[in-house]
């Protein structure tokens, strides 16, 4: 063995041994089907699934993307469902939200609620093979955006699932039953968990929420086998720490400086670099108390998998008022950029940019320019922003004044503000929140889910006092929407950061996505709709009625040498969609119809409706 191709063995092993951790084998038997399913075996963690869905985001790049393509452009009109069960009313109630995209693994699908209950289904059948409850505290008051949980993880024959009220379970993969439970950070100081966890080399790795609560963000390492603490990394630097500059030095601001983490990080094993992206600094709208740049609030970092050690970061926006954060998780993929093949990352966030960095050192890939911009001394406001080249995937300014408010500098973006209120777009709702982006690799093409709102913008107090942990933290109030939002779904070509089509949709779009090999994007609606999309040009080719909103990006997978999609129909807080408690399963061979319009469901029992005809 050469001493160059030593390293490529030792990863080839610990991807086997990634594989068999996480209930994947190279070893499983291939099942009689088409070419596309034969070819579409699951090789490595980074390449996207087939067998199964085993993580949020598909794979570790969390791309979002499937390699199957029975169903496909051609065949999807024939696609219909093959059951659908309830989850026992689980998560059904107006404060809470159905976000989580399901993971599928050996035939099972599993499925957290907005309550924090974890579900296990069989694929073949729908029935609940068994469900754990997290009788959640109901007195809990640091929950950010609605009681939600966006997944689950799979590790070491177990299920992992973080709390909102801050605790991190793990439990028998087979039966449900408890493992391990512990307390990674309290509610009572504003840490909730929103997240799915990241299972990865024997740690589950976990962002806190919590950015409006006076909290200092951080990501934490645990042992997948009992708990306990591996590493740590905090988000705002303290003393002697790279950044800590960037923050007031005769005050505790960076203790209290926000910076959370709503996203599961990906991962490139290769580097053994994980990736994600912070929320806002704290206070939300008053800049005056943290005079500086604030890292690493809105920035994309990456830390070392093993040991948490920082390795790079690039700030999105400087010393952000307008909560232009990235709750949406970061993509990896390689990408020819002049002519030469680059190891990307990339997010869409709030502020309406998709960002393209070198994964391996965090430079710009196709260029982000730092431009002046519109000055507020009050607010301490940043002297320039970074802007990428390429193209926004919503609107960044206002076109006509609305009623009763002036016009200042067009309502464009990073505009400050004072107490007087102005409007400006993108709104702190608007570009692209939590839901996941999708990409395809054969493509490049980049999917967004986002939302053109304005934003009526407030803020700054002379003298406004740092708060405690768990203390609401804003320095104003979210301000409301004077100009109706509407939904933007977008693909850019990584290549350049351009757009290839852009659509609008009458309501906010609040699902994320998952592209295919079959050349499609599925991409759920407020209304209850799962749509299939033309991946090259948009076009809508079908739709389903689920019967609540379908607000949780969809997973696609193989078994027994079938396609299926699997969606989680329950609604969402923040899109305003009617509730619910479905989990349907899609195939080419499925025979039930439409659900009733998502305004008529009512959650009824937990058992799969087989028998829904017509």
């Amino acid at each position: 063995m050469t001493s160059a191709s030593a390293p490529r063995a030792l990863r080839s092993l610990l991807v086997a041994l990634a594989l068999l951790l996480t209930g994947s084998s190279v070893l499983h038997p291939q099942a009689p089907n088409t070419r596309a399913l034969n070819e579409a075996r699951v090789d490595s963690p980074t390449t996207p699934p087939a067998r199964g869905w085993p993580k949020n985001g598909g794979n570790f790049f969390n791309q979002n993307y499937s390699p199957l393509a029975q169903i496909n452009r051609e065949t999807v009109a024939g696609l219909k469902a093959v059951w659908r069960a309830r989850l026992d009313g689980s998560g059904a109630a107006l404060k809470y939200s159905g976000e989580a995209q399901p993971v599928v693994d050996a035939g099972v699908i599993y499925v957290v609620t907005g309550a924090d209950d974890v579900f296990a289904m069989s694929v073949k059948t729908g029935n609940i093979l068994w469900k754990h409850q997290a009788n959640l505290d109901g007195a809990i008051t640091t929950v950010c955006c609605g009681w939600t949980s966006r997944g689950v993880a799979l590790g070491e024959g177990r299920v992992y699932v973080g709390q909102l009220d801050g605790r991190l379970v793990a439990l028998d993969q087979k039966s449900g039953e408890p493992v391990w439970s512990i307390q990674a950070e309290r509610w009572q100081n504003g840490y909730t968990i929103t997240a799915a966890p990241l299972y990865y080399n024997g740690m589950l790795i976990v962002g806190f929420s919590g950015g409006e609560n006076g909290t200092r963000g951080r990501v934490k390492a645990y042992s997948a086998r009992d708990g306990s603490v591996i590493w740590s990394f905090y988000t705002i630097p303290g003393p002697g720490e790279p950044g800590h500059e960037t923050w007031p030095q005769d005050s505790d601001a960076w203790l209290h400086g926000g910076a959370t983490v709503w996203q599961t990080p990906a991962v490139d094993p290769e580097l053994g670099l994980i990736y994600f992206t912070t929320g806002n600094p704290g206070p939300d709208f008053n800049g005056r108390i943290r005079p500086g740049n604030n890292l690493f609030a809105t920035s994309m970092v990456a830390v070392d998998a093993l040991t948490g050690k920082y390795r790079w970061h690039f700030q999105q926006v400087h010393h952000d008022l307008w909560d232009y954060d990235g709750p949406s998780p970061v993509i990896l993929f390689d990408v020819t950029v002049n002519g030469r093949v680059r190891r990307a990352a990339a997010e869409a966030n709030k502020a309406g940019w998709v960002y393209i960095l070198d994964r391996t050192d965090g430079k710009p890939l196709i260029g982000i320019d730092e431009k002046p911009v519109r000055q507020e001394p009050r607010q301490r406001t940043s002297a320039t922003q970074p802007f990428p080249r390429g193209d926004a995937f919503v609107p960044q300014q206002v076109d006509i004044a609305p009623e009763d408010f002036p016009l200042v500098n067009q309502g464009r973006i990073f505009t400050p503000f004072w107490k007087e209120p102005i409007v400006a777009k993108p709104g702190a709702r608007g570009g692209a929140n939590w839901p996941p982006s999708s990409y395809d690799p054969a493509t490049n093409y980049f999917y967004v889910c986002a939302t053109d709102a304005a934003n009526l913008f407030r803020g700054g107090e002379e003298d406004e006092q740092i708060t405690p942990e768990g203390t609401r933290y804003l320095g104003s109030a979210f301000g409301g929407a004077p100009i109706p939002a509407s939904g933007i779904f977008a693909a850019l070509d990584m290549k350049t950061n351009r757009l290839v089509w852009q659509q609008r949709w009458k309501d906010s779009c609040y699902s994320g996505s998952v592209t295919t090999a079959g050349g499609l994007v599925l991409v759920g609606r407020n209304d209850g709709r799962l749509t299939a999309l033309n991946a090259a040009t948009g076009k809508r080719l079908w739709e389903f009625q689920t019967g609540a909103g379908l607000n949780a990006p969809t997973s696609v997978f193989e078994y027994e040498g079938e396609e299926y999609v699997v969606a989680y129909s329950a609604g969402s807080l923040f899109a305003g969609s009617p509730r619910g408690d479905s989990v349907w399963l899609f195939s080419l061979s499925g025979t039930l119809n439409d659900a009733a319009p998502a305004s008529t469901v009512v959650p009824t029992s937990s058992v799969p409706v087989a028998a829904e005809r017509r």
